[in-house]
């Protein structure tokens, strides 16, 4: 691999979700090897694992030359009872003590939803969640990152569903381990998705972005996903509002695809590359 098209890479990051079939480990020598930079780390694919094992694992990460740039996924705060509620947060100090080991310098927040909850009452459980954990959080040095989700998961994944409500929530906790992470995916439709993002730089809470493509028609709602280029999202004009609100961070890769997980990961991973530097 040339080295013009190693600085091509210097930015590029991919979710381990992405390349599903492969263990945490087969992501790492993989990724590395196709000039990949940085590696978002699912939780799932650290089940088993203690905090000295997840430790090693981001020993092994940092190795390989890759960034750690996040861990995914905390959040679901909402629940009926305060039970629910209650085993929400303890999961949720689970994710910080893991990120921590593996060296995550944040956690990507799916806020959740219930049905049955009203949206308002759901984002009020959303806001008291992660202030409960703030300081579990600082002490960690752990930001807590909230991904807005595109209005089709607001009855039962996300009841954040526009980057103004994950700002709201910022300006509302006024924290500085409160954060956003900002998917096209859920976000590109949005007519004050740019106005937003340059909210979101000033409040010093830019904290992610997270790349692929919208298929039209789509097959599944969570997971048909496309590749950057198969789809309609005007990528390289969100990452230009994105970058000139000063964001500096890793264009992360993160595709949940029945159609692209049937494939040969290799192959996948060579088209992803390929995708990223024709289209994002």
């Amino acid at each position: 691999m040339s080295a013009s098209e190693l600085k091509d890479f210097s930015r590029l990051a991919i979710h381990t979700i992405t390349t599903k079939a492969w263990s945490l480990e087969e992501c790492v020598d993989r990724f590395s090897g196709a000039g990949v930079k940085g590696i978002t780390v699912w939780r799932q694919a650290l089940e088993g694992r203690n905090d000295v094992a997840i430790g090693a694992a981001g020993a092994r990460i940092r190795g390989a030359g890759l960034e750690v740039v996040s861990l995914c996924r905390g959040g679901f705060f909402p629940g009926k009872t305060e039970a629910d509620r209650t085993k929400a947060l303890d999961d949720n100090r689970r994710a910080i003590a893991e990120a921590a080991a593996l060296g995550a310098p944040l956690i990507v927040l799916v806020c959740g939803a219930v049905p049955g909850i009203p949206l308002e009452e759901a984002r009020k459980h959303i806001a008291d969640g992660i202030a409960a954990l703030l300081p579990e959080a600082s002490a960690a040095k752990v930001k807590l990152s909230i991904e807005p989700l595109h209005p089709m998961y607001a009855g039962d994944r996300s009841a954040v569903n526009t980057l103004g409500q994950a700002n709201d929530i910022v300006e509302q906790l006024r924290s500085p381990w409160v954060g956003v992470a900002a998917d096209v995916f859920h976000l590109w439709w949005d007519p004050a998705l740019e106005a937003e993002i340059a909210r979101c730089a000033k409040l010093g809470a830019l904290d992610a972005f997270h790349i692929c493509d919208w298929l039209s028609p789509m097959a599944d709602m969570l997971n048909d996903r496309g590749l950057m280029g198969e789809g309609c999202i005007p990528i390289r004009k969100i990452r230009g509002w994105v970058e000139a609100a000063g964001f500096k961070g890793f264009n992360e890769v993160e595709i949940f695809s029945q159609r692209h997980w049937a494939r040969d990961p290799k192959d996948f991973l060579k088209d992803i590359t390929a995708a990223y530097l024709k289209h994002s």
